[in-house]
């Protein structure tokens, strides 16, 4: 929200309401927000042009406002300039209701919806009529010629406000080619998967046997009834699409028992199922409140070029998935006393700085919420962290130009503070430079990462398993995990980033050159451990006890 969304909506009427309600010191700022508001982007424009329809309020000359949909071809509705937007008004039924009210007073209200994404944008504007007589070039300009339609007129809008509204209560919908595009996806992805489930069925002891005899439909290629093997039973009660490239799940007991206690930065380890690789797990921050006992929520990113792990749990969590997990543990823990928090979070970083927000602000403890994504369109939970938090969350969107000052932080937080950071490794870089650069220790930063890059300078090497025998090449960009992996060679993993150590093995020979952040240095040197998920060699070669 910004200045101009405030100016328009908030009426005394609205303001008088929310201060009785308790929210007005949530919106206050916006009265003296930097950003006006009133001027489009990249990411407003990029959704406009993916609509095929659209909600259009006007106001009759009786003080009653009139809804009508708009429909079209997909970008129909055309952005002609940051603060001015058009469509061709297409012959309907002829009541001209909206075409009235719009020449006696111009001020409309959109909406527009992605019922697939859960996302919708409100635009507030002045519109005017435009005939073929008085800009026939803008007419051309609007009109398809491949939509068969009548275009009476133009309708152009200039834009005074606009704000991306929160999903909560959008219940997803999908187009036909929405549809058809998922299952295609769907049915690539599941293949591999059903036919490494059949092949381990298949070699299991009395595995045919069982198949055989397996309940209908379980004992079918590609059917996932449970996954992993661990203490806590939770299954998927709840899916929503935050992003594009975000998915949240909601994970609950079966039986609707209380989960076990977790404090903000928690995590869980998740099982799921890769393409020719069996089950593995991956390590996601708890981002739901940590007071909850219902469920536990997850946010994945969806990365192409990962591991593979985000695509197989957006290609294969479904609704009544049964997982077997780890209980949670906490590597990333809050402070239990008052001193001031300072959270920053980029990206999906997200995850467990919101949860660290939502506790701060339960016990009263004194914060700041700092969000930095490329774009609003990508920022998981922004709308929400709005109107939770207020004035105390701060977003920063590379898309429109703004700039996360990671020295202005620091100076300005308050000398007994705290900071906590999660996000890529450049933004935990750019925490670290910045400390040093204002004098605050190192001490007072608390880091969570979700990847580690390969350095541009890595080498390929061999590693030589003393258990199997077997001695396999990494690539300069591949961790030793994941080679190891790649090899069909069973390996403890975790967190994938060097915070939890359960990828600790024995070094044998060679000279390992540590990267985790687990390890003590007893662990490193007496007992000779490194772990394999971020940690390379200092030598050609490595021996370890795997």
């Amino acid at each position: 929200m910004a200045r101009a969304y405030s100016e328009i909506a908030f009426t005394p009427a609205v303001r008088a309401f929310q201060t009785r309600m308790g929210s007005r010191r949530n919106y206050a700022a916006l009265d003296h927000a930097a950003e006006r508001g009133d001027t489009l982007g990249a990411s407003e424009a990029e959704f406009i042009a993916e609509r095929d329809g659209f909600y259009q309020a006007s106001v009759g000359e009786n003080g009653w406002p009139y809804v009508q949909f708009r429909g079209g071809p997909a970008g129909f509705l055309r952005l002609l300039d940051q603060r001015t937007i058009g469509y061709a008004d297409f012959r309907g039924n002829v009541q001209y209701i909206s075409a009235g009210n719009i020449e006696a007073d111009g001020r409309v209200s959109l909406i527009l919806m992605d019922y697939a994404q859960r996302r919708r944008l409100k635009i507030w504007g002045r519109a005017r009529l435009v005939d073929e007589a008085g800009d026939p070039a803008l007419i051309a300009r609007l009109e398809d010629g491949n939509y068969r339609a009548r275009v009476e007129r133009a309708v152009l809008i200039s834009v005074e406000a606009f704000d991306w509204n929160c999903p909560q209560h959008i219940t997803p919908r999908f187009t036909e080619a929405e549809i058809a595009e998922r299952t295609r996806l769907l049915d690539a992805e599941l293949a591999p998967l059903q036919q490494q489930l059949a092949r381990s069925r298949s070699t299991a002891p009395g595995g045919r046997e069982a198949a055989a005899a397996a309940p209908e439909g379980q004992g079918e290629p590609g059917h996932l009834a449970v996954l992993g093997s661990g203490p806590l039973a939770l299954v998927v009660a709840g899916v929503r699409q935050l992003t594009p490239r975000v998915r949240a799940y909601e994970l609950r007991s079966p039986d609707g028992a209380d989960l076990p206690a977790i404090g903000a930065g928690a995590h869980i380890d998740v099982p799921l199922a890769l393409p020719n690789r069996g089950e593995e797990t991956r390590r996601y921050s708890i981002s739901s409140n940590p007071a909850r006992r219902d469920a536990y929520e997850i946010a994945v990113l969806r990365e192409e070029g990962g591991s593979g792990g985000s695509v197989a749990i957006h290609a294969g969590w479904r609704l009544g998935l049964q997982l077997r997990c780890k209980p949670p543990g906490n590597d990333f823990a809050l402070h239990d006393d008052q001193r001031p928090a300072v959270l920053i979070a980029g990206g999906i970083g997200i995850t467990p700085i919101k949860a660290m927000a939502l506790q701060l602000q339960a016990r009263q403890s004194p914060f700041t919420l700092h969000y930095a994504g490329r774009s609003v369109r990508e920022m998981a939970y922004r709308d929400r962290l709005e109107r939770q938090f207020g004035a105390r969350l701060t977003t920063y969107a590379s898309d429109r130009g703004q700039r996360l000052d990671v020295q202005k932080l620091f100076s300005e937080a308050p000398p007994e503070a705290l900071f906590y950071v999660c996000g890529p490794a450049r933004l935990l870089d750019a925490v670290r430079d910045g400390a040093a650069a204002t004098g605050v220790a190192a001490n007072r930063l608390r880091f969570e990462r979700f990847h580690v890059p390969a350095r541009p300078d890595d080498l390929p090497l061999q590693v030589t398993l003393r258990g199997s025998g077997r001695t396999i090449d990494v690539a300069a960009g591949q961790s030793i995990l994941d080679a190891v992996h790649a090899a069909g060679i069973a390996a403890a993993a975790g967190c994938r980033t060097g915070s939890c150590g359960t990828c600790a093995v024995k070094v044998l020979a060679g000279t390992p050159d540590h990267r985790d952040s687990a390890l003590s240095e007893g662990e490193r040197e007496r007992a000779g451990l490194m772990c394999i998920c971020v940690s390379r060699a200092r030598s050609a070669a490595l021996t370890l006890d795997l």
